[in-house]
């Protein structure tokens, strides 16, 4: 494997030209020069109403088709129609969760689990208030993957989706999603994840995974404040009703799951993460294109992630006034770089705050995983401390980091 180029992958990046270190990217990742570029140029060049029959308009819609077409790319989805376009994660999983229970009835059932991100949870909580029966798949004490067996118990002839996430932007885990589909098929329901904590670091393939849905934030991936939905074709078609306007029919997909029209210069802007990872994999020694590239890029970027881990996870199994959240390996296959951990003598917020004043971007809290962590018992009242790096992360900073958090306890031993 080629070792990762961060001189030319930083040069991608305007804002990492400064001398501070940003280990915050789960939070939101920065964005891509040539995804700006494109944000700038439809705004100055292409800002038209779509559907109409001159130049103008059509030439804004290709621009936006385009940027759906690569969207598709980046999940490996079967045609861009399969993409619905939102303004986050959240807004969308709340879309569909109102879009497929038009179609349900009382005393029908939903799973959901107590691991995940709260926008793949209160969405379809919320249909509680329609009759939905809502069971919970939930994390076992101590452990970072959910338990098989449980689900299996959960499922009956009348569950319709089961929503899970994954990776848990806790834990860093990730999730053995075609063996929890295959589960989920198995009993004629639905499987709905929360891919915002994968997406950033792996290549998705929605068909390979066997997800009905996926959703995740384009922010996350080097992108524009955007997110998007994937939903098999013939599912959105036949179980998801029309939400917007009451003259779109139901076979108009994906436009009857975005009411208002998604914002199409940040829609068009997409098209610069494929280039990026086009580039990055041709970069890297790779001579292909479209997905076979976006799939060497992710998998050369993957073993660059790892040393970063490896360098963390080592300083922090080196003591033992930390707990780590979740696996203590930085084993490709079980995590990605987001690392939680507690310190058994300082409150989250006390030491996050030492390292502020280092130039160094990390956070404290339950990250909208209020569940999870409310469960977890940490023995401080502001969260888990989340360290999370993403291709463009140096060892030098994680280097900068271990020397920050080295000195702050040693300060206040």
């Amino acid at each position: 494997m080629p070792t990762i180029d961060l001189e030319f992958v930083r040069a991608n990046f305007p804002s990492l030209r400064n001398d501070s270190v940003l280990l915050d990217n789960a939070g939101g990742s920065q964005v891509l020069e040539r995804v700006a570029d494109r944000v700038r140029d439809y705004l100055l060049s292409e800002t038209v109403q779509l559907g109409a029959s001159y130049d103008a308009s059509r030439q804004s819609g290709d621009a936006v088709d385009r940027g759906r077409a690569a969207i598709a790319q980046l999940v490996n989805a079967a045609q861009p129609q399969e993409v619905v376009m939102g303004a986050t994660a959240t807004q969308l999983f709340d879309q569909l969760a109102r879009a497929l229970s038009k179609k349900w009835q009382p005393g029908d059932e939903v799973i959901v689990t107590d691991f995940d991100h709260e926008a793949n949870i209160g969405p379809w909580r919320n249909l509680e208030a329609q009759g939905i029966v809502i069971r919970e798949w939930r994390m076992p004490k101590g452990n970072d993957i959910p338990d098989m067996d449980d689900l299996k118990a959960l499922l009956t002839d009348k569950t319709k989706l089961v929503a899970f996430t994954h990776v848990s932007n806790i834990f860093g885990s990730i999730m053995p999603v075609r063996e929890i589909t295959d589960i989920i098929h198995a009993h004629g329901a639905l499987a709905c994840v929360d891919g915002v904590a994968f997406a950033p670091h792996r290549a998705v393939d929605v068909r390979a995974l066997g997800a009905d849905f996926y959703g995740f934030s384009l922010y996350k991936v080097y992108g524009p404040h955007h997110a998007a939905l994937y939903g098999r074709y013939d599912i959105l078609r036949d179980h998801a009703a029309n939400i917007n306007h009451y003259f779109y029919g139901e076979d108009r997909v994906p436009n009857k799951l975005e009411p208002g029209n998604p914002n199409y210069e940040l829609a068009h802007s997409c098209i610069g993460i494929v280039e990026y990872l086009e580039e990055f994999a041709v970069k890297h020694g790779v001579n292909a294109s479209g997905r076979p590239a976006i799939e060497a890029a992710f998998d050369i970027m993957a073993d660059h992630e790892t040393d970063l881990s490896e360098r963390l996870l080592t300083f922090l199994r080196s003591r033992s006034d930390i707990e780590i959240i979740g696996t203590e390996s930085a084993d490709r296959a079980r995590r990605v770089p987001t690392i939680s951990f507690i310190h058994k003598g300082h409150s989250s917020e006390q030491l996050v705050r030492k390292i502020d004043q280092s130039g160094i971007g990390i956070r404290f809290g339950d990250f909208h995983s209020k569940r999870l962590v409310n469960g977890m018992d940490t023995g401080t009242p502001d969260g888990v401390i989340r360290v999370s790096a993403v291709h463009y992360n140096t060892l030098e900073e994680m280097d900068r980091l271990i020397a920050a958090l080295d000195a702050a306890l040693e300060e206040s031993a």
